[in-house]
């Protein structure tokens, strides 16, 4: 017979982000620091923020795995965090009930936690609007969770479909969440200024009345376009 798993599994010790990488973050849009990781990272679209006027959030990520219906390691996840972290919780894409409500989102602000982020549901729209912390779910449900585990917090988690670990760095803003791994942090800051540029050079020239990438006109233009007409 298989033993039952320990209620909570937590890792309490969380890596410090590298020096300057939250600043040269904060700089950027989610888009831009996907486009310094071959076009990846983000979160599944449906993890949305619940007001889109929200602030763009950069923080460093503490993490949770609930079971279905239970949000017990949320606040493990809570006892983790310090000022300015994104607390973000994998519940499995799971619809019968809410992860967190507004009294938990209370809290996470009176800790100073900067930003919510889960693949599962929440509740209590109204009053999680008052407490004014930036909350990205797949959408919200009145049915509550239970507090009794399994779960774990500071561990490895998959949220959204992504890959993501304590101390990693999340982005957030309209577009939705972006995970930046711990690892590729300081090579990410280094190539987002390039990034940057370029978007904006890019930007210019839309604005200036450009009509094609020149990328792709050069293919249409070329012997790997074939025309039927």
């Amino acid at each position: 017979m298989i033993d039952d798993p320990p209620i909570l599994t937590v890792r309490r010790a969380v890596p410090k982000v590298p020096a300057g990488v939250i600043e040269a973050f904060s700089k950027a849009q989610t888009g831009h620091l996907v486009d310094c990781m071959s076009g990846r990272g983000a979160l599944d679209w449906r993890v949305k923020p619940l007001d889109p006027k929200g602030p763009a959030v950069i923080g460093r990520v503490i993490t949770a795995q609930c079971y279905p219906a239970d949000n017990l390691a949320v606040f493990a996840a809570m006892d983790i965090a310090e000022p300015g972290d994104v607390i973000v919780v994998q519940a499995d894409a799971y619809t019968g009930t809410a992860v967190v409500g507004d009294l938990v989102i209370g809290m996470m602000k009176n800790k100073g936690v900067a930003a919510f982020v889960t693949d599962g549901l929440v509740r209590d729209l109204i009053g999680i609007e008052e407490m004014d912390l930036p909350t990205y779910a797949m959408g919200a449900t009145p049915n509550s969770p239970a507090k009794t585990g399994p779960g774990t917090a500071g561990l490895p988690i998959i949220c959204g479909g992504i890959p993501v670990q304590s101390g990693d760095i999340a982005s957030l803003d309209r577009d939705g969440v972006v995970i930046v791994p711990r690892a590729e942090a300081e090579r990410v800051a280094k190539a987002l200024e390039g990034v940057l540029e370029a978007e904006a050079r890019a930007l210019a020239a839309v604005k200036g009345g450009r009509t094609m990438m020149p990328a792709a006109a050069e293919i249409l233009s070329g012997p790997q376009t074939k025309y039927a007409d």
